[in-house]
């Protein structure tokens, strides 16, 4: 047995598991494997990143005790980061567009921290500008900067990647997953591609905010992707292909894996996990392993029309 001795090593090792019930219901020409990872501690993927950004500004000395971090987040991150920094004993205050569901608020209440609510319509560009604001007033803080933080993907392609890789002994043939800062699809994607060059990487955008096929920033529900812009630290050579999915889809394909596979995830998951069935049942796929990277847990979302 093993004790663990801080809630950092309890982060990543996430597991991969075959969705058999829809895979025989829907006749799916592919396998399909979703990486569920609402098992890292603080219930989403972003705890690789959250982790992973904190101690590399400790190491780089960008960090001082008792600092206060201060993150532009759309929930995720900063539920990631709330918790890191509680066990690290950092101060933590988030900015967060208003249109972000109430669960995400009140987790970042529980782990003590502060939010500092913008402008829906602004997105995250106006999230990051009150953020920067926020450093400047604040004697002693750090914005670790996820959209432009290269610790970002440097967390998938040091964790995600290999232990995708490993759980499917190196035959993985498509690998889906949302595009918000990039991070995921950029770590997790060069990863893949340098084991084997021939994995098709998907980045998952929404019909409303189609940013990464050319289109214009607007208003959409797909929480936690579709930032709105492209980017700095996402590679946009690494995706292959780009698939926009509409809110009611990403609803439809979320309330499936609960009902068919006793799996309750979120709203992006719904995003991936329609796309990642979408490629199954092309005859082209037929026989490939496709892995779709579902980013958190339906509970955070249950204020919304998810399960309604």
């Amino acid at each position: 047995m093993k004790i663990y001795e801080n809630v950092t090593e309890l982060i990543g090792h996430t597991p991969l598991m075959e969705v058999k019930n829809l895979e025989s219901e829907s006749q799916l020409k592919a396998k399909v494997l979703v990486k569920l990872e609402y098992f890292n501690p603080a219930g989403s993927v972003k705890d690789r990143v959250a982790l992973n950004m904190i101690e590399d500004a400790e190491k780089s000395g960008r960090i001082r005790p008792g600092a206060t971090i201060i993150e532009p987040t759309s929930g995720n991150t900063g539920i990631g980061l709330a918790s890191v920094a509680a066990s690290r004993g950092y101060k933590a205050i988030f900015v967060m567009p208003e249109t972000m569901s109430i669960e995400r608020r009140k987790l970042l209440l529980g782990y003590g921290a502060k939010i500092v609510l913008t402008e829906g319509s602004r997105g995250m560009s106006g999230a990051i500008e009150k953020a920067e604001e926020l450093e400047k007033e604040t004697e002693n803080s750090i914005v670790l900067g996820q959209f432009v933080n290269k610790a970002n993907p440097e967390a998938h392609y040091r964790t995600t990647g290999p232990e995708i890789w490993e759980d499917t002994d190196g035959k993985v043939d498509i690998f889906i997953a949302g595009a918000g800062t990039g991070g995921t699809v950029t770590g997790v994607g060069r990863y893949l591609k340098e084991k084997n060059p021939g994995v098709e990487v998907i980045a998952v955008e929404p019909s409303g905010s189609p940013v990464l096929s050319g289109g214009k920033p607007g208003p959409h529900g797909l929480q936690g992707i579709g930032a709105g812009f492209v980017p700095e630290i996402l590679d946009t050579d690494i995706y292959d292909k780009v698939n926009q999915v509409t809110e009611d889809e990403a609803y439809a394909a979320a309330r499936l894996l609960a009902a068919r596979e006793g799996i309750l995830v979120g709203i992006t998951s719904g995003a991936a996990l329609h796309t990642a069935l979408q490629e199954a049942r092309k005859e082209e796929n037929e026989g490939k392993v496709i892995v779709a990277l579902l980013p958190d847990t339906g509970e955070r979302y249950l204020s919304t029309p998810l399960f309604e």
